[in-house]
């Protein structure tokens, strides 16, 4: 019998319906060489099938596989998928549509660069610091140091060359990081996030941090912006993350964070939010987490304990089972009831071709 939602066995293709959670079937479909079928994508919308940055994506892997074939219907709601052998490169620059974050880009590039048969290396364009997405900051100074805990912490090199806003472009927590960054607009702003950031945090604990970066001459986006992102470390050296951006253009009727005030104590509000889950990672990296942790050896279970669980690593668990078979066993944490404990025999699966993962 096929997994649920899913069918086919062996080398057919797997079938998905809709285009939620497009970014982990085809990640997932790469890494284990399983063609994949999508269909139903957004067929009753006003605009039907993938959107620019789906299809953005779908690019980026082409870039970084060989032999991949890609096929897109007229309409743009169905997408068949061959995966490709994972190459990677040195040189690769992908421009990433203002829609989506840089970030939505670079975590699905982080899930398959350890297992490419070169080095990858790739510029990407686009927006840095958007409302959607975790910010290049917090992928700087919070996704990155998770792959230390997979032994990937060698020739990991990030840079912001250049920022761009929109729209053209349960332990005990020890210290608190982060920064506050403007681009387009005045100095002050980051100061003032500063200043609100700390109003709402001082009142837990002293050691908050929280450097100014303001882009200016060439380093400077299309756009004005301004946001802060806060990253908090436990005494056992786990790491939660948190962001804000000010959305500036927006419509009148939608939600929207304007005066740095009210970016700098959204952020700090969403960070304690994030420590009070408790979880070895905050919700925004556990689909992360549980994607390497299934990646380990045969033979040896692996384990890790994580707050409540977000609808992207839910789904991930689901994924992980379709594509590479291994099934998580989930328990409640008999020491926390708000955390539970997922173990799992992994696939076995590294880089033949490098010494990465």
């Amino acid at each position: 019998m096929a997994p649920p939602g899913a069918t086919g066995s062996g080398s057919a293709p797997l079938r998905y319906r809709g285009s939620n959670f497009l970014r982990q079937r085809l990640c997932l479909a790469t890494l284990s060489g399983r063609p994949v079928i999508i269909t139903d994508i957004r067929p009753e919308d006003e605009e039907p099938g993938l959107r620019d940055y789906e299809a953005s994506f779908v690019r980026l892997l082409d870039k970084l596989c060989d032999a991949s074939d890609v096929q897109i219907d007229e309409t743009g709601t169905t997408l068949r998928y061959r995966p490709g052998q994972i190459i990677g490169g040195e040189g690769l620059v992908h421009n990433c549509p203002p829609s989506r974050g840089i970030t939505y880009f670079l975590e699905g590039l982080l899930l398959l660069a350890p297992f490419a048969k070169q080095p990858v290396s790739c510029r990407l364009r686009g927006v840095t610091n958007s409302s959607t997405d975790p910010t290049c900051d917090t992928f700087r100074t919070a996704t990155l140091p998770l792959l230390a805990k997979f032994g990937l912490s060698e020739q990991l090199v990030f840079k912001v060359l250049k920022r761009g806003a929109m729209p053209a472009g349960g332990g005990e927590v020890k210290r608190v990081r982060g920064v506050a960054y403007t681009t387009r607009v005045s100095p002050q702003f980051a100061a003032r996030m500063v200043d609100a950031a700390r109003g709402v945090l001082n009142d837990f604990l002293p050691d908050v941090w929280i450097y100014t970066d303001h882009s200016k001459g060439p380093a400077t986006g299309d756009s004005p912006g301004y946001g802060i992102s806060l990253v908090a470390e436990t005494i056992k050296k786990c790491l939660k993350s948190a962001d804000a951006c000010a959305v500036l253009e927006t419509a009148a009727d939608e939600q929207e964070l304007g005066s740095p005030e009210e970016v700098g104590a959204a952020a700090a509000r969403r960070l304690l939010a994030e420590i009070d889950l408790d979880g070895v990672v905050d919700t925004a990296h556990q689909s992360m987490m549980l994607f390497f942790l299934c990646l380990s050896e045969e033979t040896r279970p692996a384990r890790v304990r994580l707050s409540k669980l977000s609808p992207d690593a839910a789904q991930m668990l689901r994924h992980i089972r379709d594509f590479l078979g291994v099934a998580f066993q989930i328990r409640e944490d008999t020491g926390d009831r708000s955390t539970v404990v997922l173990s799992c025999l992994g696939a076995g699966i590294s880089n033949t071709a490098r010494r990465t993962f």
